[in-house]
């Protein structure tokens, strides 16, 4: 698993990768319900959800953009993790 440092914290580089794709290049730049589901698609990919994709899922939540559905899916799966 790799890992991305940002301001001195660790993150899942691939969950950063995934939102990056998802909101560059032909879209409108928002994450949408589909890419929402990816995103905890690849979470939940081991044993469970570890601390670091979570603090990572934060992550994105603060720092992309995201189509209205798409962020009451993110909140509504975050709550359950």
């Amino acid at each position: 698993m790799a890992y991305q440092t940002i301001d001195g914290v660790k993150y899942e580089k691939e969950l950063l990768d995934l939102a990056k794709e998802h909101t560059t290049g032909r879209g409108e730049g928002k994450l949408s319900k589909d890419e929402v589901a990816d995103l905890f698609k690849s979470a939940s990919d081991g044993q469970g959800v570890t601390d670091i994709e979570k603090q990572t899922l934060s992550y994105i939540r603060e720092n992309f953009v995201f189509t209205d559905a798409a962020a009451k899916d993110f909140d509504e799966a975050f709550a359950r993790l």
